[in-house]
């Protein structure tokens, strides 16, 4: 079995952040978001991945290369303009020779695959969509599955009226490889709006494979700050790069802790990250590599990327800051800011 990681999104939701950095490279918990699905998929066995590209393509080759460095065979395959998922599968047929697991580039989650895998092979299914349970299904498009769990019914964004179950579409696939034929060439194409309701009206085996364990869409600034948490409160089962030297804390190499800051959360420090004297970190906080935090600054449950200083006595709250970036002297983010890449917020400025 290949794996196929659809990643050719503009990733608007999450922009300003993507305006130069395409989403599935920007860091999670200080590593790269692709490196957490990479690792899932070798778990199981999965030695060649094929990435399907559009939007600042080259910015995934010049990262991972061949994949050698990460253990694996990595191809790329490009499109001039966004085709749909459909588009970007067709696009990669050449490299499909069996099943194929497919994954949406914006979705982490600690899928078993091999049983999802069983599952498939045991029911003879064409297509098994991974599917998760959420508490407000009106925001997405419901799966609904019969007992013997075929796919019965897509409903897109219902009403709570029309609400029948809290199963959707979690993102992750297994093709046989005959069922790519059903998708027409060179056209803008949705297997979710296209291939699975076409599967359902000849009756082939779509089969729903419930995911019981952690699962999120990382697209939105609010579910981006989300996921570092629950990384952090281990809830996602993956491993947090960096030396853990204390209870609730993980540091990068050379990076210091002032004997006279206080840290009453969970903190993640990049490469030679530096916190200074009476310096506060509360709740959960995630510092990029190089991040300097100058004394008296006090954050609260937030995300500070690569190579930006926070100066003396700045307040951060529930925050996403980019690289790059200067707070001076007793600035204040409030919840939910988003700084962009290279921001300067002067001194006792308030957003």
């Amino acid at each position: 079995m290949k794996a196929l990681i659809l990643i050719g999104g503009l990733g608007t939701r999450l922009r300003p952040f993507t305006c130069n950095t395409p989403k599935p490279l920007l860091p999670i918990v200080n590593k790269l978001f692709l490196l957490y699905q990479i690792e899932l998929v070798k778990k199981y066995g999965i030695k060649e991945v094929i990435f399907c590209l559009a939007y600042l393509a080259h910015t995934f080759e010049n990262h991972f290369g061949n994949g050698s460095k990460y253990g694996i065979k990595i191809h790329y395959v490009h499109e001039q303009e966004p085709r749909g998922t459909g588009g970007a599968i067709k696009n990669a047929q050449k490299y499909i020779d069996g099943q194929a697991l497919i994954f949406n580039g914006d979705v982490l989650m600690n899928i078993d695959i091999e049983t999802m895998r069983r599952y498939h092979v045991k029911n003879k299914a064409k297509v098994t969509i991974a599917l998760t349970k959420v508490k407000d299904p009106t925001v997405y498009g419901l799966v609904e599955t019969a007992k013997n769990g075929q796919i019965e019914r897509f409903l897109e964004k219902p009403s709570w009226d029309e609400v029948t179950c809290n199963t959707i579409n979690a993102g992750v696939y297994i093709f046989e490889p005959e069922v790519l034929s059903l998708i027409p060439p060179g056209i803008n194409y949705s297997v979710e709006r296209g291939l699975f309701p076409n599967l359902l009206s000849k009756n082939e085996k779509l089969l729903g494979f419930i995911n019981t364990s952690y699962w999120i869409d990382i697209g939105t600034i609010e579910k981006y700050l989300q996921v570092h948490f629950d990384i952090i409160d281990g809830l996602v089962g993956a491993s947090i790069a960096g030396r853990k030297t204390g209870k609730n804390i993980w540091q990068g190499s050379n990076s210091f802790i002032s004997k006279e800051a206080v840290i009453d959360g969970k903190l993640v420090m990049g490469n030679k990250a530096r916190i200074e004297e009476f310096a506060q970190i509360n709740g959960k906080v995630t510092l990029g590599h190089g991040v300097i935090i100058r004394q008296g600054a006090v954050l609260s449950n937030c995300v500070v990327h690569d190579n930006t200083e926070v100066g003396e006595g700045a307040r951060l709250e529930k925050c996403l800051v980019g690289k790059q970036c200067i707070i001076e002297t007793h600035s204040v983010l409030s919840p939910g800011t988003a700084l962009a890449d290279y921001s300067v917020v002067k001194k006792y400025s308030k957003l």
